[in-house]
């Protein structure tokens, strides 16, 4: 997996081996510190092709095989766990390396104040641990008890150290708000037909979000662990600060894993509830984590956040809803090879599916996106990636938006009832954004694929785009216009509306436009 000193490294070797001059300059101005010249094809520069349809088929996808991501395949992994004695202590917090990023910058004092005392967390050190031989081997009621009912609440921050193995099953935990108590995976976790909540003791009730800077439990996967949740609710978690989103599985940082040389860690969430997290989902460098038939709801800034370079990710079969800031599923910052598919994401504060800052070579496929206060799927500055079979209904915006992303193919994607395109291609001016551009670079371009489905009724017609290094179109249903002018399109889609519905519509022909002096490097570039 590429990391950023990974990225910085090829760079500079690229820089040094290849000499700079002409267009290799153009190419690699994109990752340099300072946004893109903002220039596009002038309109007099396109030329139309027909073409067979042939020509522009793809095969299906292949799709993961999600039989694999099972409750069999769950007990499994657990059985496969060495059955060794349980070791749990209480020690000081100084140490311990799954804690090292919240004792750090400051952030102590948050746990000093919590504990009125030098700050402590519950070691699972070694074995094959339940909850019940934490209880036992802690022995203090200061830092975790069992209800009448059998519910435990811990007040203290629990740790699974490397090597170790946590058993959760048919059981609730409760981490106190008040306490500051939180959940570090270093080793391996299940959790099965279980409750982790975060827990405000006070008012005898769930740490239900009131404002984003106000502490709340979270839990946390680092770097080489192993987390398994299946059949279990994880509610009421997180605020904002690093890695203390709500449930995040996070690479420990450069430094900290030149020293403890971990894996990147890995994850399966199936058929499980994340309610009222402030993300429902995180991670940074992970790989394969597998999230596949779950429920989110009512999460708040995001339901589900792959970020920064995480790779080979299944995103399968979820209903995500509710989500109150912003998107519903969004990968960003280089999360590639992944799978989005057969989602249901719906009523969230902006988009319901998201691909954004150079996320690459990924299938969003068979999903439905409806009744977001966004776009159905947008992607932003990720090129390289394929849209198979997806329906989007009823977004305030866009069905599907392709913003400053090249190469991006749409086959058999449904868009209907959208407050403004069925698909639009986008350019976009990033200069005045506060963005890194070294880190998160992109090219001022737009470029499309357009195969088979169906764009009807969008309020502002099927299809736009600003002007494109190419668009291809082939057998697309435009159906039903809303506007009393009939179906229309704009810009270079304007300009040649009745070739394009003479090969479209008459002949069964496909389409290709794109400025017709490309090979020769004669085309016009104007600033737009």
């Amino acid at each position: 997996m590429k990391t950023r000193k990974t990225l910085w490294v090829l760079s500079l070797l690229v820089t040094i081996l290849i000499p700079v001059t002409g267009s290799a300059a153009d190419g690699l101005s994109s990752e340099s510190a300072t946004p893109p010249p903002v220039s596009a094809p002038a309109l007099e520069d396109y030329g139309f092709e027909i073409k067979s349809g042939e020509e522009l088929y793809r095969p299906d996808p292949v799709l993961p095989d999600l039989s694999r991501f099972s409750r069999e395949a769950v007990e499994s992994r657990l059985a496969e766990r060495p059955d060794q004695a349980p070791n749990v202590t209480v020690e000081r917090i100084g140490d311990v390396s799954a804690l090292g990023d919240f004792v750090d910058e400051g952030r102590a004092r948050e746990w000093v104040i919590r504990q009125f005392s030098h700050p402590q967390a519950i070691l699972v050190n070694s074995g094959k641990v339940t909850l019940e031989d934490v209880y036992r081997q802690v022995a203090d009621a200061r830092y975790m008890e069992r209800a009448e009912d059998g519910t435990y609440i811990v007040r203290l921050p629990l740790v699974v150290r490397q090597g170790a193995t946590l058993v959760i099953r048919n059981q609730t935990l409760r981490l106190s708000e008040e306490r500051g108590a939180f959940f570090a995976n270093d080793g391996w976790l299940f959790a099965i037909d279980s409750k982790i909540l975060g827990w405000r003791e006070q008012a005898n009730g769930p740490s239900i979000f009131r404002k984003k800077t106000d502490f709340r439990p979270f839990f946390v996967g680092w770097g080489g662990s192993e987390t398994f949740i299946l059949g279990s609710t994880m509610a009421n978690l997180g605020y904002q600060q690093s890695k203390s989103y709500g449930f995040a599985i996070a690479q420990y940082s450069e430094y900290d894993n030149a020293r403890l040389q971990r894996s990147e860690p890995h994850a399966w969430l199936v058929e499980s509830t994340f309610e009222d997290l402030y993300y429902g989902f995180y991670c940074y460098e992970a790989e394969d984590v597998a999230i596949v038939n779950n429920v989110y709801r009512d999460n708040i800034v995001y339901g589900i956040d792959p970020h920064d370079y995480s790779e080979g990710l299944i995103i399968a079969g979820n209903e995500v809803y509710g989500t109150r800031e912003k998107h519903g599923i969004i990968i960003s910052r280089q999360v590639n090879n992944s799978w989005i598919i057969g989602n249901r994401s719906y009523d969230n504060g902006l988009s319901g599916i998201v691909l954004d800052r150079q996320s690459r070579n990924n299938v969003v496929a068979n999903n439905v996106s409806h009744d977001n206060q966004g776009d159905g799927i947008g992607l932003y500055e990720s090129p390289d990636n394929l849209l198979w079979g997806n329906r989007l209904m009823n977004n305030l915006r866009n069905g599907i938006r392709v913003r400053n992303s090249t190469n991006v193919d749409l086959y058999n994607n449904v868009a209907v009832l959208n407050g403004t395109w069925g698909i639009y291609g986008q350019l976009k001016d990033l200069s005045a954004t506060d963005r890194n551009f070294k880190e998160d670079f992109y090219d001022y371009e737009v470029s499309l694929t357009v195969v088979g489905g169906e764009l009807a009724s969008n309020a502002s017609g099927p299809i736009s785009s600003d002007n494109p290094e190419y668009i291809a179109l082939y057998n697309v249903g435009m159906r039903f216009p809303r506007s009393a002018a009939g179906i229309h399109f704009e810009g270079v889609l304007g300009h040649f509306q009745m070739q394009i519905f003479d090969a479209l519509l008459n002949k069964d022909r496909a389409v290709v436009i794109k400025p017709s002096n490309v090979a020769m490097g004669k085309v016009t570039r104007v600033e737009n």
